[in-house]
């Protein structure tokens, strides 16, 4: 008989600063080498396979082996998921350097979270793709009267547009084959924003902004 989650033991996963720093390195969807992980996080390299080995542990991240070399990714969207939903709850990380206010302005501008678009950018490719009729959707995705503090978006506030086909087909989308995939053809995520899902079959999409 097992009892509830143990979200407590999850959370520790998190709630070290050089392991964070490992895991967003990996928040873009790709496989890095233990020692680019150790010098993104600033960690030796004893230090940052002790990190590596807890979240292989947990089921966060995952290692594949390339020659001589072991790379590490991230296990698969949730964990990107999750780093993206305790960053709506924390606070911002003052900035001590001009490298450090360089890298924050950048990641606010554009990057990839997992396997989208994310930032100002991202914002920007979807409320084109809602512009030129590839998606169709509510502008405001907030609670509704009467829901629950505590309850989710009660339908998902995007569905493609009349004008998909020819606007993803004129940027090289395949639909048909992003709809076969076993992701979510569109996803609705944390703010108001969409994705275009699958990565191995479709640039990728729209999606939310950050802080």
């Amino acid at each position: 008989m097992e009892g509830d989650a143990d979200i407590a033991r999850t959370a520790a996963l998190f709630a070290d600063p050089a392991r964070v720093r490992v895991l967003l390195a990996l928040a873009d969807g790709r496989a890095l080498a233990a020692s680019v992980l150790a010098a993104e996080a600033r960690l030796s390299a004893q230090g940052v396979s002790a990190h590596l080995a807890r979240l292989r542990d947990a089921g966060v991240v995952v290692a594949e082996k390339s020659g001589r070399h072991r790379f590490y990714r991230l296990a698969g969207p949730d964990p990107a998921e999750l780093m993206e939903t305790l960053a709506r709850f924390s606070p911002a990380q003052p900035v001590t350097s001009l490298r450090e206010g360089t890298r924050a302005e950048a990641l606010r501008t554009a990057r990839t979270c997992y396997d989208h678009l994310a930032g100002r950018l991202g914002v920007a490719v979807t409320s084109a793709l809602l512009e030129r009729g590839a998606l169709s959707g509510a502008s405001d995705t907030r609670r509704r009267p009467g829901d629950r503090i505590s309850a989710p978006v009660r339908e998902h506030p995007y569905t493609l547009g009349p004008h998909a086909t020819a606007v993803f087909g004129s940027l090289g989308v395949d639909l048909d084959a992003a709809a076969a995939g076993r992701r979510p053809l569109l996803k609705f995520c944390l703010v108001p924003a969409a994705c275009l899902a699958n990565p191995r079959e479709t640039p990728s999409s729209a999606v939310f902004d950050t802080p």
